[in-house]
């Protein structure tokens, strides 16, 4: 596998927000791909493409229904409108968070905006005091790096060893490190101190390296 100059994420972002009258965050990110509103809705939504880049998906794929990512989260459909907005719960164990994605032609090609939404709960705070933004920021950018492999070869089908095995690799682990950096600079222009995000980042990168 080899992603050459790779980046996942142009546009980062998070804030403090309410979600159905609760205290929440978001984790938001946008990326420029270069392919229309409708084939990348369908590299989005299609059960049979979504494991080139991604995972295995199984489910009632449609308004209501509920999808299970193998080995990862699952949850249930709330809003698809082609080629524009799909809007998803993510539950994972006991945990439950919701996902928004929007597409929007530009510049010959279209806009991902994908938002990650995450009630201020015990188990929540905990987490975020510990990696802060870059946990779910983090992962979402290799999904975009490998949504747009996945893209810009042809619809090239995603190896998961030879992705694991660049993931440990010394770029992969740059990657990351520049991800969690990333991520930080956005933590802090949102309001953060620099002290605290830049520990949340370095703790952030040693989770999703192995260090």
């Amino acid at each position: 596998m080899d992603y050459g100059n790779a980046f996942g994420i142009e546009f980062r972002g998070t804030k403090q927000l309410k979600h159905d009258g609760r205290d929440a965050r978001s984790v938001s990110g946008s990326r420029h791909y270069p392919t229309q509103a409708d084939d990348l809705w369908d590299a989005l939504t299609n059960p049979e493409r979504i494991p080139r880049w991604f995972l295995p998906i199984a489910g009632d794929l449609r308004p209501g229904g509920r999808y299970q990512l193998e080995g990862h989260a699952g949850g249930k459909i709330t809003k698809c409108e082609r080629p524009n907005t799909l809007e998803a719960t993510w539950e994972y164990g006991d945990s439950v968070s919701w996902i928004r994605v929007e597409l929007e032609e530009e510049n010959q090609g279209t806009r991902l905006t994908l938002e990650h939404i995450m009630l201020k709960d015990e188990e929540g705070e905990a987490h975020w005091k510990i990696y802060g933004p870059g946990a779910t920021g983090v992962g979402w950018e290799l999904s975009f790096l490998a949504l747009d492999y996945h893209l810009s070869k042809n619809s090239a089908v995603i190896n998961p060893k030879e992705n694991e095995a660049w993931t440990a690799s010394n770029a992969g682990k740059a990657f990351v490190r520049a991800s969690a950096k990333a991520w930080c600079d956005a933590h802090i222009a949102a309001g953060e101190t620099e002290p605290v995000a830049r520990h949340m980042a370095e703790m952030t990168a040693k989770f999703y390296t192995g260090e």
